[in-house]
């Protein structure tokens, strides 16, 4: 039941960020890494707090984004951590409209912003031993707009309201 709360959670967040897209806005994102719904690797994820991953951030790739996109962010979160109010494991804003992949491990893709771990870069999920997996919600956003500014994944979402031309979405799960 926490977890379908965390996702409700969640999507309220993602709709309140994208609300003048329509439903239908959507491209695909995947990754070689893992699929959707799929367990992400354990060398995907946190190195530190009990993780033993290698904290490498997973390839993603995707087509079809709209043809008036002038920016790409990509939020990673995961809705079920802190009973349901989530946690920020990845903010990047500002990725150039020209890009379809982000490789494995790679850097300097765009303005990172600070996550729930309190730096900025690729955070990998560590839930609690023992809880349930975890779902990690991977969303690119298509921007009609560059996004500028020192912002985590709350303030990310307010300063693309407006902005979202369409969204792309994957979600992993892990547990230990």
């Amino acid at each position: 039941m926490r977890t379908i709360s965390g996702l409700i959670a969640a999507a309220a967040i993602v709709c309140s960020a994208v609300a003048q897209a329509a439903a239908n806005d959507t491209f695909p994102l995947r990754s070689d890494t893992f699929s959707n719904g799929a367990t992400i690797p354990v060398a995907n994820t946190y190195d530190e707090m009990g993780c033993t991953g290698n904290n490498v951030s997973p390839d993603l790739h995707w087509s079809g984004a709209p043809s008036a996109t002038k920016s790409f962010a990509l939020t990673v979160f995961d809705p079920d951590a802190r009973k349901g109010s989530g946690w920020w494991h990845w903010v990047v804003y500002g990725i150039s409209p020209s890009r379809t992949s982000i490789g494995a491990g790679e850097k300097n893709i765009g303005t990172e912003g600070v996550t729930s771990f309190g730096t900025a870069g690729y955070g990998g999920p560590c839930p609690p031993p023992g809880d349930t997996p975890h779902h990690y919600i991977f969303t690119l956003y298509a921007l009609d707009d560059s996004v500028t500014g020192s912002l985590d994944g709350p303030h990310l979402l307010d300063a693309i309201k407006g902005h979202v031309l369409a969204k792309a979405v994957l979600v992993g799960r892990f547990g230990r």
